[in-house]
């Protein structure tokens, strides 16, 4: 686990100790603005590693990953969010959220271009999301966060996906490891021979 990851968790049973207090939320970039989700929402934060495309799923599914031995969707939060597909540098990195649909759990990968920061937001320094001057749907936005003398768009999570969107991903957490390790190295070779 991260380091980052190992505060979230630290953060986590801190606010949950602590009711009532100043909220705290991961801010991460990515398609060039900085947004943020509440900590309890985020499970882990790992590197990129070796996605594996499904054919005919939506555009904003970025592909699969083997995570210690369990098939791992992973979305481009980027392209959800309507804007360019996102371009995979150093920075970039997968945040794990949970979601819940019919009564099971699946974890999901959210692909952002860099984490930044856990910071506290009291609840009075939050605004409703505004119904105009911003081009993502406001039923992804939770609130308007001020920090200093700016707004941090705070997502909704469970909203980010709809209830279809999780129907798909969840098909996508039934596949084979075991297949999926297979398409990875084949992709892989394929590749190289078109590096080549």
């Amino acid at each position: 686990m991260t380091e980052l990851a190992t505060l979230n968790s630290r953060n986590e049973r801190q606010s949950a100790s602590h009711p009532g207090e100043a909220e705290q939320y991961l801010t991460f970039v990515t398609g060039g603005e900085t947004f943020a989700i509440a900590i309890l929402d985020v499970k882990e934060i790992i590197e990129i590693e070796q996605m594996t495309r499904v054919p005919m799923t939506p555009n904003f599914i970025r592909g699969v990953i083997n995570l210690r031995g369990n098939v791992v969707p992973v979305i481009d939060l980027s392209s959800r969010l309507g804007r360019q597909v996102s371009e995979i540098t150093k920075k970039s990195c997968i945040v794990l959220v949970e979601m819940s649909h019919e009564a099971e759990t699946q974890t999901i990968g959210m692909m952002v271009d860099e984490v930044n920061e856990i910071l506290e937001i009291d609840e009075s320094h939050t605004q409703p999301p505004p119904n105009f001057g911003t081009d993502i749907r406001t039923e992804f936005i939770r609130a308007m966060g001020r920090v200093g003398e700016e707004f941090i768009i705070l997502l909704n999570v469970e909203h980010v996906l709809s209830v279809e969107d999780i129907s798909e991903i969840s098909r996508l957490g039934s596949v084979d490891p075991k297949l999926l390790q297979k398409k990875a190295e084949e992709d892989f070779e394929s590749q190289q021979e078109n590096d080549t």
